[in-house]
This record gives C-alpha cells, structure tokens and sequence, in this order.
C-alpha cells in the first residue's frame, strides 16, 4: 500500500530569515562613510579648482581690463595736455598713472605705473612705485636715487610674471610724455627677504653699488605663485631721449 502524506507536516518550507553578522553591518557602515568622505573630497577638489581659475585666470582678466582703460586715460590726457603743461607730464596725476613701464626681456606689453604698492593699487594690473617706507624718488625729478617699482607676479594681472627672464645689460624703459629713460640691468638678486628693505635704497648696496646715481628696481613676488620671498632687478639710467612727435621709441624697444 502507497504510502499517505496526509496529516504530516512539510519540512521542506524556507527557514525563517536571519539577522546579518555584526561584523557585516559594521563594514556596511565604514562603506557608506567612505563614500561621504569621497563625494566631500571630490566637492573639496571642485572648489579648490574653482579657486585657483578664479585666482590665476579671471582676475587677470579683470586687471588687464582695469589697466588698459586706466591706460588709455593716461595717454588722453598726454594728447590733450597744452603745450604750457608739456614740462608736466602726468605722473602727478597719481589716480590716473605716471607712465609706462617697458622691459622687452620679461613682457612685449607697456606696464602702466601709479602711485603705491598696496594690493588695491596693484591688483589693477599694473606696476606701482614705492612711496613708504622709501622715500619715492621719480626719474623725472632729476635727482639722484632709486626708483622702485612692485607687481604681482601672478594672478591680477601678473604683470612680472617673467621677472626670471630678464638678464645682466637688458633695457628697463620708462616712459612719460616727454622722455623717454633708458636703463640697463646691471645685477640681479633671485631671493631675499620680503623684510629687506635694503634693496629699495637711494644707493643699493646689496646690487654692489657705492655711489649715490640715478637707479631702478624692480620687486615682485618669489617662488612662482608664493609670496614667501622677493625678486629683485636692479638697473642704472644710461640716458634720457626726448620724445618725438611720432613718439619714436628708442632703439632698445625696436627689436
């Protein structure tokens, strides 16, 4: 006789579910926290990238736009002046600039230059004079000492930015309306201090000069994109040349 199956009971049926190991959950949750720690370090590195297109891109962008309307200022003005103001050229119009800065060995572009190294000076994309804690000494006074002379080396429109470039008896040119003067690079100094105020003296000993003369400095910023240190040029005036009515640049800035 067939065997009967009724009244048994089915011991086939799924087991009931069970709870995950402890260790399971907790590798679940290490997992997820991960991945939070990634999205953030990937947001993180977005922003920083943000930063730095803002930084070295866009705010030279602005600068070179604020510099060459400043620049176009000054030029009016010069071309505009009476004839009784041509022995004033504008670099007492200190909100507008003095002139332009010329140094074929580190820009191809003339360098308008104001009154004063602070960053709102400077972050319009131009060159600045120091009036403090030296006493300013401009070309155009006919006295003997040193013209100084800041910028950024990058970001705001980086206008040293090729400072490195520039060599032993390249020309510095400065620029007004009247003058043309003409320098030439006689010693550089890679780093110092940004404390060293030295470099910016009427008669800059560290550049290996003894005697009071009509000098130019340059400073900018060093390491590239660092402000830990400062980058000096230094130059010495070999002539004045008058200005044309073709406004002729001199032969150093013909090549």
């Amino acid at each position: 006789m067939a065997a009967t199956t009724e009244g048994t009971e089915d011991h086939t049926a799924a087991p009931a579910s069970r709870r995950p190991p402890a260790r399971r959950r907790g590798m679940g949750r290490i997992a997820a926290a991960v991945s939070v720690f990634g999205e953030l370090l990937i947001t993180a590195g977005l922003v920083l990238g943000l930063f730095v297109v803002y930084s070295l891109w866009w705010t030279n962008v602005l600068a070179d736009r604020e510099a060459n309307k400043q620049a176009d200022k000054v030029r009016d003005i010069w071309a505009h002046q009476d004839d009784g103001d041509s022995g004033r050229p504008a670099e007492f119009d200190s909100k507008s600039g003095i002139g332009f800065l010329h140094v074929p060995a580190m820009s191809e572009d003339d360098i308008l230059i104001e009154k004063g190294t602070s960053s709102k000076v400077l972050n319009d994309g131009v060159a600045g004079y120091y009036t403090d804690p030296v006493k300013a000494t401009l070309p155009t006074s006919g006295k003997k000492g040193n013209f100084s002379l800041a910028a950024h080396r990058d970001g705001h429109g980086a206008e040293f930015h090729n400072i490195h470039k520039i060599k032993k008896g390249d020309p510095i040119v400065f620029e007004t309306k009247d003058k043309w003067y003409v320098y030439k690079v006689y010693a550089v100094l890679p780093e110092t201090s940004k404390y060293n105020v030295k470099v910016l003296s009427a008669i800059p000993k560290e550049s290996g000069k003894t005697k009071a003369g009509h000098y130019i400095t340059l400073t900018t910023c060093t390491p590239v994109y660092t402000s830990r240190y400062r980058y000096i040029v230094w130059g010495e005036l070999e002539r004045v040349d008058k200005v044309d009515e073709e406004r002729t640049p001199p032969e150093e800035l013909r090549g």
